[in-house]
């Protein structure tokens, strides 16, 4: 590090004042770019909730740059880890295969936002800083501070792609991976959307949407004011009981949606269908300066495409009457292609401290960047899209 830089780690947000994250570039709410799981408000409930703690195996470990005055810099959320899980970028053989060697793979750092599969700022610059000064120290850091606690590796996921730069600079390996969002050139509404869709795509969509309604279900929007306590318990009732069959044990405490529901109520969306009078499913998502990002569901009834309603076609029909410019649903799932939902290339970047560990992950991770952009073309022929430019409608016609 340059002498007139120095890294600090906080362990945990509450050793952050949030007027000083909210510096932060990504973690201003109402700014351009805002993120929500940048936020002071969605980390600090992690911490607070017990949710991303050391006895769950996320302890914090926040790099904050500053100059000699004490003035912020950037800073990275990082978390010294002691397994794998609640990441979604899948480093298990790796570790499995350099504990076999005799090596000590955990515990390893991960510059993330805990069990939250979207991509958001990593490398966060303070506000009035120039990031391509800011980011490379940054980067930097967290490979010295790697180093200096003798720890395998560091792992920065779902990173935008505007910061691999400096990380490549740094010695660190590229990785990509494949999620699907639905982007919004600007549509009028849902309708206009479904216009772009080839005739029997269409139909399908329109035919799958009216059955999910069946038996008397209704869907409701709750955000704000709406998410009242009695409204997170029953969400969590279904957070419960998707996440036992998924996990086994799910991440987060009933006392972590209290939390966001106090602290950033306005930055969450509910949807919820309703049957009978009482809430049979919902699913949660969160509202960024350009994005709508859905994050889990549940259920305690199920019902014929109910979950491909509440968590896909209900967040397109929000951010298309918000204007966001992109729904980002979550890791993986192929189901969302037929549903408007397009694949997009998600990256992260990796610094192997051990030689040889390092050489083998470089050559794995070459091949995999082969397989995930040949996938990203086969899948892209599969949209239900209209033949030719998906976003030029005028003087189409249906197949």
């Amino acid at each position: 590090m340059p002498g007139d830089v120095t890294i600090r780690i906080e362990r945990s947000l509450a050793g952050i004042a949030p007027q000083r994250w909210a510096m932060l570039g990504g973690a201003r709410c109402g700014a351009d770019g805002y993120n929500p799981f940048a936020s002071h408000a969605f980390l600090s409930a992690l911490d607070e909730s017990g949710s991303a703690v050391a006895e769950t195996g996320w302890l914090g470990h926040h790099l904050l740059m500053e100059d000699n005055a004490g003035e912020l810099l950037g800073a990275i959320p990082c978390y010294l880890k002691s397994h794998s899980r609640g990441e979604y970028v899948f480093d298990q053989g790796w570790a499995d295969a350099f504990e076999r060697a005799g090596g000590r793979y955990y515990p390893k750092l991960q510059s993330t936002f805990p069990f939250t599969p979207a991509t958001g700022p990593r490398l966060m610059v303070a506000e009035g800083r120039n990031p391509a000064d800011v980011r490379p120290l940054l980067a930097a850091g967290l490979r010295q501070v790697a180093d200096e606690l003798g720890v395998s590796s560091a792992h920065v996921t779902f990173l935008p792609q505007e910061e691999l730069p400096a990380f490549a600079a740094g010695g660190y390996l590229h990785r990509t991976d494949q999620q699907f969002h639905f982007l919004n050139p600007g549509y009028r509404d849902h309708d206009d959307f479904l216009d772009t869709l080839a005739s029997r795509k269409r139909k399908a969509l329109k035919k799958e949407r009216r059955a999910a309604l069946e038996h008397g279900i209704e869907i409701d929007w709750l955000t704000g004011s709406d998410l009242t306590e009695d409204v997170w318990d029953q969400f969590f009732t279904f957070y419960m009981d998707t996440g036992s069959r998924k996990w086994g044990k799910p991440y987060l405490t009933r006392t972590f949606y209290s939390l966001i529901g106090e602290r950033m109520a306005d930055d969450i969306l509910l949807v919820m269908a309703r049957r009978h009078g009482r809430y049979v499913a919902g699913a949660i998502n969160f509202i960024g300066a350009d994005a709508l990002y859905g994050r889990h569901w549940g259920c305690v009834e199920d019902h014929p495409y109910l979950h491909f309603e509440v968590c896909y076609h209900q967040a397109i029909d929000f951010a298309l009457s918000k204007g966001l410019k992109r729904v980002e649903a979550g890791a993986q799932g192929e189901h969302k292609l037929a549903r408007g939902y397009q694949p997009v290339t998600t990256h992260s970047a990796h610094y192997i401290a051990h030689p040889g560990l390092r050489r083998a992950v470089a050559d794995y991770l070459e091949h995999e960047r082969r397989e995930v952009e040949q996938m990203a073309e086969i899948l892209d022929e599969h949209t239900p899209f209209r033949r030719g430019e998906r976003q030029q409608r005028d003087g189409e016609s249906d197949e």
